[in-house]
């Protein structure tokens, strides 16, 4: 039964993670893109984009966060009295349901945070204005996954 709950752990970084990716993968093509035209037209290529592609990485780390919160409740209740194993047998599907939910809403942020990041590499190389909106607009899809994090852990 406790390694059911570390199972909800491993499922809240892999969904964190597959979100990084998701929002990797549509980040990075469109600051490519952007660089692209840029270089078609003798103009500079902002390196900054590559805050842009990277911005969803983070809610692997958020993800990884919460598995390890999980891990160390499950390990507690599992490594002690008996009263502790039966509690940690008793946890295990509340552990499965916050790693899945848990999981699939911070990778929701990041895929969505990649998706933002792409327009801002496309408006970022045609105008090279607005850095600090378009950051803005990543901070506060990447709040979600903050709030998910620490409200669904605080579950423990």
């Amino acid at each position: 039964m406790a390694s059911l709950g570390k199972l909800g752990g491993a499922m809240a970084l892999s969904f964190g993670a597959l979100g990084s990716s998701l929002g990797v993968g549509a980040a990075g093509p469109a600051a490519v893109g952007s660089w692209k035209k840029c270089f078609a037209q003798n103009k500079a290529a902002p390196f900054v984009l590559v805050t842009f592609v990277g911005a969803p990485l983070s809610q692997t780390i958020y993800g990884m966060i919460l598995m390890n919160q999980m891990a160390a409740k499950v390990t507690v209740q599992a490594g002690g009295k008996l009263e502790d194993i039966a509690a940690a047998a008793a946890n295990w599907p509340a552990m499965l349901g916050i790693g899945l939910f848990g999981g699939m809403a911070i990778g929701l942020s990041a895929w969505y945070q990649g998706k933002i990041g792409a327009s801002a590499s496309d408006a970022m190389a045609e105008t090279g204005k607005g850095f600090g909106n378009y950051l803005m607009a990543l901070g506060i899809v990447e709040t979600v996954a903050l709030f998910v994090m620490v409200f669904i852990g605080g579950l423990l």
